[in-house]
């Protein structure tokens, strides 16, 4: 009769803590669409279309502040690394991961560090900018006139990996960067999918500490991450089918308007918070 007490009392405890978690959830259903959105553009991202994954965490801060919004999305995108690290584990660069990551663990500690006196808005604007810049290049400028393979410098690489880790803490934007580097090298379709997949997935890993020190990972905020991890893992496998399954030329060619998309996105974002509000 103790054991069963005790057993009645373990099952309403387990009640109790689950009423509680519900509470902690929010409960506005606009909230929960711009975050499936959000979940959905990252799994797609996290398969292989690494721009798209740069609408994510904007859809999230239209309901929510910025830096909460990149701290709901860091323990999704945890999980959809370990994902496409297994799917793209074959395939990658060495030194594009040497030169991107000895440049982002540099920017993670700088946005560390500056996160309270950075705005989010001219991060986005000079992202913007720059991507804008980097894809009109790429089409009509003398991008077209280069050789078909561009080998850049490792200084170039490092540069592009401070930023790529920099803009990465402070509003998970850091696809931008780290396609400028990479696009223009037309890696074998595969190799710039693992090699994204694996230079993300230490940033998103080393990007705990900073968050966990600023205070980010609030329990309702991981709630939420568990809630939507099943559509996370759905859309994240949904993207490896697709991106394994697709020419390589129209791969190439959907990054890139990707990219020009979010360019042109992050810097109307980007002008409406530093202008007009």
């Amino acid at each position: 009769m103790v054991a069963a007490a005790h057993a009645r009392g373990g099952v309403a405890l387990a009640a109790h803590d689950l009423y509680k978690a519900r509470r902690m959830l929010p409960l506005d259903p606009v909230f929960w669409l711009f975050a499936a959105a959000a979940v959905t553009c990252t799994g797609l991202a996290k398969g292989g279309f690494s721009g798209i994954g740069m609408a994510a965490t904007p859809f999230l801060a239209l309901v929510v502040p910025p830096l909460q919004a990149a701290a709901i999305m860091l323990p999704i995108l945890i999980m959809q690394d370990a994902i496409s690290l297994f799917a793209f584990r074959r395939e990658w660069d060495r030194w594009n991961l040497k030169v991107l990551i000895s440049g982002a663990l540099a920017g993670i500690a700088i946005a560390w560090a500056l996160a309270a006196y950075v705005s989010d808005a001219w991060v986005k604007l000079l992202i913007g900018a720059i991507t804008f810049v980097f894809v009109l290049n790429q089409w009509f400028g003398l991008a077209r006139k280069a050789a078909d393979t561009i080998k850049p410098s490792a200084a170039s690489g490092i540069f592009w990996g401070v930023l790529s880790g920099f803009t990465s803490t402070l509003a998970h934007a850091g696809g931008p960067p780290t396609s400028v580097h990479l696009l223009p090298q037309k890696l074998p379709k595969m190799v710039f999918v693992g090699t994204v997949t694996i230079f993300f997935a230490v940033v998103n890993a080393v990007k705990v500490v900073p968050f966990f020190f600023l205070g980010e990972f609030t329990k309702s905020a991981l709630l939420i991450s568990l809630a939507l991890m099943p559509l996370a893992i759905t859309t994240n496998l949904a993207g490896i089918w697709v991106v394994k399954r697709i020419p390589e030329v129209l791969f190439y060619r959907i990054a890139y308007f990707l990219m020009f998309l979010i360019s042109l996105g992050l810097i109307w974002q980007g002008s409406r918070s530093a202008f007009f509000s």
